[in-house]
């Protein structure tokens, strides 16, 4: 495992998340950019806990296959499935002109779906074992 790799995922994917609360707080809030980059983070999330096993999935945004590579590792992520299906929507189509309809709900709920993907007991073991190793 290169940590530096796994730790360089880990601050992409908190980038992310906090872009999606700094534009959620704005004055106009663009339901699909916050949207998109709940899944940016979520992709960031799963590919460093891949990374921290040795894993190195082929390049790809589909949250689903990643959810299913981290399943195969570790049960503790067998909660977020449906947010991974979820926020699959908004992983590239949402980006350019669309046919979806994106609301104050949805982005509740993308950012919420973050922030469980963030504190699952396989993520902060993780980063837990990462900092032990600096000290």
């Amino acid at each position: 495992m290169n940590n530096e790799n796994v730790k360089e995922w880990l601050k992409l994917a908190d980038d992310d998340l906090y872009s999606a609360k700094i534009l959620n707080e704005a004055i106009r809030r663009p339901y699909e950019i916050i949207c998109y980059h709940c899944a940016q983070a979520t992709e960031k999330y799963l590919k460093g806990y891949l990374t921290f096993r040795d894993i190195i999935p082929k390049k790809t945004h589909d949250l689903v296959f990643l959810y299913t590579l981290c399943i195969e590792k570790d049960n503790g992520f067998q909660n977020i499935k449906t947010v991974c299906e979820f926020l699959n929507r908004f992983v590239n189509d949402i980006r350019y002109p669309h046919k979806y309809e994106v609301n104050e709900d949805d982005v509740s709920f993308s950012i919420n779906a973050v922030e469980e993907v963030k504190k699952l007991k396989p993520i902060i073991e993780m980063q837990n074992e990462i900092t032990d190793e600096n000290k």
